[in-house]
Formats: structure tokens, C-alpha cells, sequence
């Protein structure tokens, strides 16, 4: 295969949000040392603008209270703590959060279920009301503590997949859009200049919940801000002990799901160009899935990240940290965890995706189901491939326009050079890391880099199986110091 271009070809459209928004395990792990640590690592080699997960008004964060006065009259009051410590440390960081509105506060539930190892409570209010007041008091709270301007750029999304029963009582639709509906409406009647959108449901209703929610939020008069929803790519996993197991999906008949939901907004006259934030995207739904630590992962999400931008504005991986706990605290390091990162900030494969793809520059000049090429102001190059496939891919690139000398600093992810997961396996697959192994593992977590000089921007690459890679040309003029002669040596 060979590429050709001009380094003055006309730009091409893609839209690369991948460093806009990441997910979390619940909030309250934020209180933890070694999430600090898995977030601040992230925060400084990638650095994204938002963060969303699950558990703002869960029980951990010790927000809403109720108690009985002397005459047995129940009063309410709110302890701002433990959200005043996470937020803080989101701000130290430069991040700011992506609210999700949810899970109710076990005093404020109408029921019993719950969800997860950490018992998130996933019925309705037993008082709309006192939800609603849950909600103002926590964004006024915000808006003293960091300023109106501030908090008023931080998008809220209105619970989380209501349209599975684990997560909504019933997945009771009707009872979900009076949730939104009464939310959406007394956030805007606090301050209209707030962003809320909905309904946040997962794959595989896009013709039930998302016309029939649209349909309502034109009914109702909702001026919706935006349409969420989440994205995962596989079929039904085999659980085996403490894993599950599971085939990917072509991953265009998956983005042919977000063709749809598009085509959907499209269709009503009042939401045309509605942005789509998928707030959640992975390519397995369960943080017990081995897949998620390999390379093959890498390449898939890199294929998936060269085409989200086509039609949604926002979509946010699942998640930065394997500090995660909703089957449970996992047993080893690792364990098919949804994080960029092991725990002992070990960066896995996947974390290389999201660095590489950080590291494009502004202006696309090529774009094919495995390659980005993109340049700068100044004509340099850098080049994001990938290849998922089983079969190895070599692909000559002449890149016109780029005379003399250039400086080629290729960086290689790939099953041989960057398999944290493996070294970890040759290791014995100890649950717990001392010094030594946490060290032989983190170097064998780092990518593979290659230098040379290239003339007139002509190279070749061989692309191996499950490989993801940065390839950065600048032009270069060589000044050696008076004696020094590279070849003499």
C-alpha cells in the first residue's frame, strides 16, 4: 500500500474530541490516595477537560440528610464536605466535571434496589420536590464555592441509563422523563444559562428510547441542550470465575449506531444539529474483561476515535483508572479493568491511544481506516496508524513538499513492544507488585522508539498486528561540532 500526498493538500474533516472528557469509577473513590495519583498521571501526559462518572448524590459522598425535629416534623440538610474535598482536587488538576445527576440518597429513595458492589439506589424520589432541591442547593453550593462563570461551564446529564432495569427501576421510561423533565426545569428556572442534557441510555434502543424521548421533550417544551448516550462494542460476554469473555463487534456495524441516533435528531425539526455527547464508550461494558488490557483493545479504540467525531461532539472513555470497584475490589492488577491505567500507574496500551491521538496536530491532510496524517504551521508531520487486524500491513508513505533533511522519531505500541499485561503474566501473574515487578512491568509498558533521518519525506513502516503508532517528521539541518563525525565513530 502507498500514500502520496502533498504537504498542501486541502484539509480533511476530522474532528478529534478525544481529550475532551474521560469517565470515573464513583465519585466518592476520589477521596482515595491511589485514584489521585491514576488521575493526576493521566492529567499530566494527556490532560482531558472533563471528567463524568456515577455517584454524586450516592451515600459515600454524605450530601443529603434527614432528621426528625423535637415534634417529629422531617427537616433536610445538606453536608457539602466530601464534594467540596473532590472538587477541589478536580479544579488542582484542571479538570472540571461533567455532572451526572445520580444515584438517589437511600433517604430520598422510593425503594430498595440498588445497584453494584457499592449499592448505588436506582429508584425514583419518594418527593420530586426534595429532589429538585437537592439539585439547586448542590449547584448554588458550587457556584459560591467556585464562581458562577465557572460552574455554569460544567454540562449535567440527568441520571444514568434509565432504559436498563439494573439501573432504573424497571427502566421505567415514563417515570424517567417526569425525572427529567421536573430536573431539567428547575435547573433552568435556577439558571437558565445552564447546558442539561438526556437521556444517557445505552446501545441497542435507538428506535424505542430515543424518538420517544425527543417526541416528549417537544410535547413538554424542553429546549434540550444536547442528546447523551453511550457507546459499547461487543456481544454477550461468557462469564468464567471472576472474568468475562467476549467478541468484538466490526466496529462500523457499532458506529452505524450512532448513524442512526444522528439521523433520529435530524428528523425533528426542533433538535436539528443537537450536539450528541456519548458519555460513556468503551468496547466491553464490564470492568472484568481482559480484552480491555491488551493491545488488540489499543488499535480497536484507535480505529474508533478516528471516527466518533463524525457524528457526535463529545464521547468519553470509560474510564481513566482501574480504581474501580462495581463488581468489587478487583484481585489482581490486572483484571480487565476499563482503565487507561493499572493500578501502580502502570499505562496500558489503550493509554498509548489517547497520548498518540493527543499529539495530532491541528490541520488533517489524510485520513483512511488506518492512518491520520496531520500537519502544523510550521509543515511538520505527525502520523497516528493502527491496525486491529490479524494480518501485519506495510504502507509507504511520500509525503511531497518535504525537501532535505527530516528528523523521524517513530514510537511503537505494539504486542512485542508494549504489553504490560504480559510481563506481568512471565512474572508469575503476582496479585500483588512488589518494587521489582512494578518496575520490570512499567518498562515493559513504555513504547518502542525509533529514530532516523529521512530524505524528502519518503519512508516505509510495516504495520504489525494489534499495532498503534506515532510518527513525528520535522525538517532538520544538522550543525555537528567542530571533530564530531557520526560515521567515524
Amino acid at each position: 500500500m502507498k500514500i502520496e500526498l502533498d504537504m498542501k493538500s486541502e484539509g480533511i474533516q476530522f474532528n478529534n474530541h478525544s481529550d475532551l472528557c474521560i469517565g470515573t469509577g464513583r465519585m466518592g473513590l476520589a477521596l482515595q490516595e491511589n485514584y489521585q495519583k491514576q488521575l493526576r498521571y493521566v492529567q499530566e501526559t494527556i490532560g482531558f477537560k472533563y471528567i463524568r462518572g456515577h455517584g454524586l448524590f450516592l451515600d459515600d459522598m454524605a450530601i443529603y440528610h434527614e432528621y426528625q425535629d423535637k415534634d417529629g416534623k422531617t427537616h433536610v440538610e445538606y453536608n457539602f464536605t466530601y464534594l467540596d474535598l473532590v472538587m477541589d482536587f478536580y479544579q488542582e488538576i484542571g479538570l472540571k466535571p461533567y455532572l451526572e445527576l445520580g444515584f438517589m440518597p437511600e433517604e430520598l429513595a422510593s425503594g430498595t434496589q440498588t445497584v453494584f458492589y457499592w449499592k448505588g439506589q436506582v429508584t425514583p424520589p419518594k418527593d420530586y420536590q426534595k429532589w429538585t432541591d437537592l439539585v439547586v442547593v448542590t449547584l448554588q453550593h458550587l457556584m459560591e464555592r467556585y464562581g458562577e462563570d465557572e460552574v455554569l461551564s460544567w454540562p449535567i446529564e440527568v441520571w444514568n441509563e434509565p432504559n436498563l432495569p439494573g439501573f432504573w427501576e424497571n427502566a421505567d421510561m415514563e417515570e424517567y422523563f417526569k425525572l427529567f423533565e421536573v430536573t431539567f426545569k428547575a435547573i433552568k428556572a435556577f439558571n437558565p444559562k445552564f447546558k442539561v442534557g438526556g437521556p444517557a441510555v445505552c446501545g441497542g434502543v435507538e428506535e424505542t428510547w430515543h424518538p420517544k424521548f425527543l417526541e416528549f421533550c417537544r410535547e413538554r417544551e424542553i429546549a434540550l441542550d444536547y442528546f447523551t448516550r453511550h457507546f459499547y462494542t461487543i456481544d454477550q460476554p461468557t462469564v468464567d470465575g471472576h472474568y468475562s469473555y467476549t467478541t468484538l463487534r466490526n466496529p462500523d456495524e457499532s458506529l452505524e449506531e450512532l448513524s442512526v441516533t444522528r439521523q433520529t435528531i435530524e428528523s425533528f425539526e426542533e433538535f436539528k444539529g443537537l450536539p450528541i455527547h456519548i458519555t460513556e464508550f468503551n468496547t466491553s461494558y464490564r470492568p472484568d474483561t481482559p480484552l480491555h488490557d491488551t493491545n488488540l483493545n489499543a488499535a480497536y479504540v484507535a480505529y474508533l476515535l478516528s471516527q466518533l467525531g463524525d457524528t457526535s461532539q463529545l464521547y468519553s472513555y470509560w474510564t481513566f483508572g482501574d480504581v474501580f470497584e462495581e463488581m468489587g475490589v478487583p484481585f489482581t492488577p490486572f483484571h480487565g479493568g476499563f482503565g487507561l491505567v493499572a493500578n501502580g500507574n502502570i499505562p496500558k496500551p489503550t493509554y498509548w491511544t489517547f497520548y498518540f491521538f493527543k499529539q495530532l496536530y491541528p490541520n488533517c491532510i489524510y485520513r483512511d481506516n488506518n492512518v491520520i496524517i496531520t500537519t502544523d504551521k510550521d509543515k511538520n508531520v505527525r502520523i497516528v496508524y493502527w491496525n486491529f487486524a490479524e494480518e501485519s500491513l506495510k504502507i509507504h508513505f511520500k509525503i511531497n513538499g518535504m525537501k532535505g533533511t527530516q528528523s523521524m522519531i517513530h514510537q511503537v505500541v505494539s504486542p512485542k513492544t508494549t504489553n504490560p499485561r504480559k510481563v506481568w503474566h512471565d512474572l508469575g501473574e503476582p496479585a500483588s507488585l512488589n518494587k521489582e515487578h512494578l518496575t520490570l512491568i512499567k518498562q515493559g509498558a513504555q513504547p518502542k522508539l525509533i529514530s532516523d533521518l529521512l530524505k524528502d519525506g519518503d519512508f516505509e513502516v510495516e504495520i504489525k498486528s494489534h499495532e498503534i503508532g506515532l510518527i513525528t517528521l520535522k525538517s532538520v539541518k544538522i550543525k555537528s561540532d567542530r571533530g564530531f563525525y557520526i560515521d567515524r565513530i
